[in-house]
């Protein structure tokens, strides 16, 4: 991390708590338009006809480096991760811990900002992850007094876009409320991934998931995540019966790349979505990502670049080869929060 310094003893805070499970009512209530904010200025993409391919304000460089100052946020940033995530992986003591916003909370607690990592069962149901990130902000924001504490803005990855909509919607915090919820990628109406792994017509197909459920759970990790990522249980069941809330604003990124290299686990992933959804990031599509207040399509950037999980071998040999680094994912994260202060939150 050469490009940034941190303040190495900026306070970064934990969450635990158990998790109770609430289920998803029934899809009676039809989803709201996306809408926009009076200060935003950004394409929206409202639910419609799934042909068009709106990518928004394309940002190619705005998040190269990072800049010498951002305002700070006014409350406490909980960062929610996807699918299969984690706050902090220990494999082994010998070894560090390897953490899934790597370098992120530090850079953003160096700012000066409040920051709490929820972690969520990897693979659960919406409703389950949901319930596990409400006990996480209760846990880190409880007053001694048992008075409801300040609010809170939720910075989702991924799948954890889709549990920060479930808990505000569903299963509110009960010692703060929320100001407002940033996605990145997250696959709001769903992944044409999703519905190929899980298509019965391919079951003899080598990317057949449902094979593999288990060995999964022989494992200690749930299934019920997969079946929920699919465009039509987003689209018919979800979307319908999580509505978004008035008094929180939503914000979100989506993220397209070029076709991954050859051996990549990601080059068949990304073709499928190409050829059902259009431009995307290995997994989920720029049309699926856009939801209220569309900030942009980061381009060139992939699912893993997003949290920081950059190819660092390949993006050295680019270096070597003349090839500006055009994404950063402590400056994309640093500017959100910045975002965040000026919005007034």
């Amino acid at each position: 991390m050469s490009t940034w310094l941190l303040r190495r003893n900026a306070p970064i805070r934990r969450l635990n708590g158990p998790a109770s499970k609430p289920r998803l009512p029934p899809a009676a209530t039809r989803q709201q338009p996306c809408r926009t904010l009076s200060s935003s200025t950004y394409a929206l993409h409202r639910d419609g006809d799934p042909r068009i391919r709106d990518l928004g304000r394309e940002i190619s460089d705005d998040f190269a480096t990072v800049r010498d100052t951002y305002a700070t946020p006014r409350y406490p940033i909980v960062l929610a991760h996807g699918l299969l995530g984690f706050s902090e992986l220990q494999l082994t003591r010998y070894l560090p811990a390897v953490q899934y916003w790597y370098g992120i909370k530090d850079a953003l607690a160096a700012q000066g900002a409040t920051v709490l990592c929820a972690s969520v069962p990897p693979s659960s149901s919406i409703e389950d992850r949901a319930a596990k990130l409400r006990d996480d902000i209760d846990a880190s924001t409880r007053t001694t007094d048992g008075s409801r504490a300040e609010k809170v803005n939720i910075i989702a990855h991924s799948m954890g876009g889709l549990d920060a909509r479930y808990m505000i919607r569903h299963l509110p915090p009960r010692t703060a409320e929320v100001a407002s919820l940033v996605t990145v990628s997250t696959p709001h109406r769903g992944s044409h991934f999703a519905d190929a792994v899980l298509d019965e017509d391919a079951a003899d197909g080598p990317l057949y998931l449902p094979r593999l459920y288990g060995l999964l759970e022989r494992a200690g990790l749930d299934t019920a995540a997969f079946a929920q990522l699919t465009r039509a249980y987003m689209t018919g069941t979800f979307n319908p019966a999580t509505p978004d809330r008035d008094s929180v604003q939503y914000f979100s990124y989506g993220a397209r790349c070029d076709e991954p290299p050859l051996l990549s686990p990601f080059r068949r992933s990304w073709q499928l979505i190409r050829d059902a959804e259009g431009a995307n990031d290995g997994l989920v599509s720029v049309e699926s990502s856009q939801w209220g207040a569309y900030r942009g399509t980061l381009v060139g950037v992939s699912h893993l670049d997003l949290i920081n999980w950059s190819n660092r071998v390949r993006w050295t040999l680019r270096e070597w080869m003349g090839m500006k680094r055009n994404f950063n994912a402590i400056a994309f994260y640093l500017d959100i929060a910045d975002m965040l202060a000026k919005e007034g939150y």
